[in-house]
């Protein structure tokens, strides 16, 4: 029977609520609330996080979602985002019951609107932010990114309304000791702290905060804070005891403050580091006493040595993720002996750590049988036997990056090729030596690629193309730069990569509107495409392009000569879900700015 409920009737509350629940993006969320008021009330209930950017009365937008979502346990406040407004509050501030969309964003100036005395409302207050406190009584979580407004004053009134709260990220705000204190005070189910950018803090707050709810934090991050001293890693060795992640961004901490926390805080997991004037003393003692570390990130060092990682490799049997950047004193004898030591490892990225070589790798490839993703950046040492040895002993390798490798080439490739046939992502820049036989060996034998990206590699052409295309089920493509592939190449990847969805081929100076027809028969989900600076792409090309791609979301078709008005205008109105259009400003008429001004970038506005 016509307008019977076969759903409503039959479902009850409690199931609707659990699949509510797994439905993740928000649109999808918005759709279903719109099914009936009995789903809109149930999708009210099951949602437990809420973003909000830059508004122009977050105040009132706080209160407004608090009495709509009775269960958010997650609030992210985000001042750098801005989000679309539906009335000009300021002009129409009798009607509260109008509320902006919840989490749409999109690039653009924040939409903020002056006060009464002057002072732009679009950042969070203090009484904004008590709201959050005493209207969101089941909140767990609260991020506060760049919120400039926010006091002392108003993050005790917080803490005082939120005893339960367990996370907190106060990144980029300008809250003093007292505020932070009063979360040590209040907070004591704490276990997640972020301070970055927090340059309002001394050692002062920190500690308190630490004597406060130090036994129940596990991660704590402080970052661009010129106050804060080894005064406060001393106490968080002292107090907190099952601290498991630390990461310290740092001028002035010195080994005192680091050495206090690898004898205190011996459940450490995490660790990242990017402090100057840490040197082997310091790092070697993580090695003794913090042997349950599984990741360990060290940027920018120039005070340590080998000996560092030899520690580490001796200690630290379950380390699993390993990041080295910058690390100018390091050579292939500290790599060997971390790699030698820690069989579990599984992720390792050494970025402009000139000192690593081929000898370093080949220990990799002996040792770590279980590496999943391998990431060589600026490395100019490493040759291409380096690579071979990968081939033979990571047989689980799943992502390789390689950028500015000079000493890198097809050998080497087709090594990875061969013996890590289980390889799902390759991402190649500026590797000169590479060419079309490692790419076709990859086609022929990494079946389960789905992420290729061979930016300015310039001896990668269509054939190359050719055999990822029959080998090879891509869903993301980046061939930027590549100046030998043209139509062909492109071809065959539309032809054998029907579930492609992104594509960046900007650069490609012989492409043109045939390939474009052919990606869009052949690549119905194609949702992301960069075209710029292809020369010999036209309105044709684009207008196929957005009729058969319906699911297009962003293009992104600056410098190209033959895309004029017309093929702007095709884009913007053919592709009922696009959201973002790059272009230049000269190519948009007045009626394609009215109808679709809010989707519109400009690369540079003078063109």
């Amino acid at each position: 029977m016509r307008g019977f409920d076969r759903i409503n009737a039959v479902l009850p509350d409690e199931l609707i609520l659990e699949i509510f629940r797994h439905v993740e993006s928000k649109p999808s969320r918005d759709a279903c609330s719109l099914v009936c008021k009995r789903w809109l009330g149930l999708e009210r209930l099951s949602r437990d996080t809420i973003r909000i950017g830059a508004s122009a009365t977050p105040d009132s937008l706080v209160k407004l979602l608090s009495s709509r979502f009775p269960n958010i346990r997650y609030v992210f406040i985000d001042e750098r985002l801005s989000i679309s407004l539906p009335v000009q509050y300021g002009k129409r501030r009798r009607i509260s019951r109008t509320a902006p969309s919840i989490g749409r964003f999109h690039d653009g100036s924040d939409q903020s609107v002056a006060g009464d005395d002057g002072i732009a409302t679009s950042c969070l207050s203090d009484s904004g932010l008590a709201a959050v406190g005493g209207s969101f009584i089941k909140l767990e979580k609260l991020s506060l990114i760049w919120c400039s407004s926010i006091t002392d004053q108003g993050l005790r009134s917080f803490a005082e309304k939120c005893k339960s709260l367990k996370s907190l990220d106060l990144q980029g705000c300008y809250i003093g000791d007292e505020g932070l204190a009063a979360v040590g005070e209040c907070c004591n189910f704490l276990e997640d702290l972020n301070l970055r950018f927090c340059e309002g803090l001394t050692d002062t707050g920190l500690v308190r905060l630490v004597l406060g709810c130090g036994r129940t934090l596990r991660s704590l991050g402080v970052a661009a804070c010129a106050k804060i001293s080894d005064v406060s890693l001393e106490a968080v060795g002292s107090h907190c005891r099952y601290l498991e992640s630390l990461s310290l961004d740092s001028e002035i901490i010195h080994n005192k403050g680091l050495l206090a926390v690898a004898k205190g805080c011996s459940l450490l997991k995490v660790l990242k580091l990017q402090c100057i004037n840490i040197t082997d003393e310091a790092l070697q003692a993580v090695g003794v006493f913090c042997l349950s570390l599984e990741l360990l990130a060290l940027y920018s060092f120039q005070k340590f040595t080998d000996r560092s990682l030899s520690a580490i490799g001796k200690g630290c049997k379950k380390l699993k993720n390993l990041t080295l950047s910058d690390c100018y004193f390091l050579s292939n004898k500290g790599l060997d002996s971390v790699a030698a030591g820690c069989p579990e490892l599984m992720h390792i990225e050494v970025n402009g750590c000139h000192n690593i070589g081929t000898d370093g790798l080949k220990s990799i490839g002996k040792f770590c049988a279980r590496l999943s993703e391998l990431a060589l950046l600026y490395c100019q040492r490493i040759e291409s036997d380096a690579l071979s040895e990968i081939g033979k002993g990571c047989k689980f390798l799943q992502a390789l990056h390689l950028v500015d490798c000079s000493g890198i080439g097809d050998d080497s490739i087709c090594s990875i090729a061969k013996g890590c046939k289980n390889l799902k992502k390759l991402h190649i820049r500026r590797c000169y030596e590479v060419g079309n036989k490692g790419i076709i060996a990859v086609g022929q034998h990494c079946r389960s690629l789905r992420d290729l990206s061979l930016r300015f590699c310039d001896r990668i052409g269509d054939d190359a193309l050719i055999s990822i295309g029959q080998g090879c089920s891509l869903h993301h493509l980046n061939v930027s730069g590549c100046h030998q592939i043209g139509d062909a190449g492109i071809i065959a990847i539309a032809r054998g990569c029907p579930q492609l969805s992104y594509l960046d081929v900007s650069v490609l100076q012989n492409l043109g509107d045939n390939a474009m027809m052919e990606l869009g028969e052949g690549c119905p989900l194609l949702k992301d495409v960069v075209i710029s600076h292809c020369r010999q792409i036209t309105d044709i090309g684009v207008s196929y392009l957005a009729r058969k791609c319906t699911l297009l979301e962003s293009c992104h078709m600056v410098y190209c000569p033959g895309i004029t008005e017309a093929g702007v205008a095709t884009m913007v109105t053919t592709c009922s879900r696009i959201k973002k259009v790059l272009v230049e400003k000269w190519k948009v008429s007045a009626r394609t700015k009215r109808r679709a001004g809010s989707i519109i970038n400009y690369l540079c506005v003078d063109l």
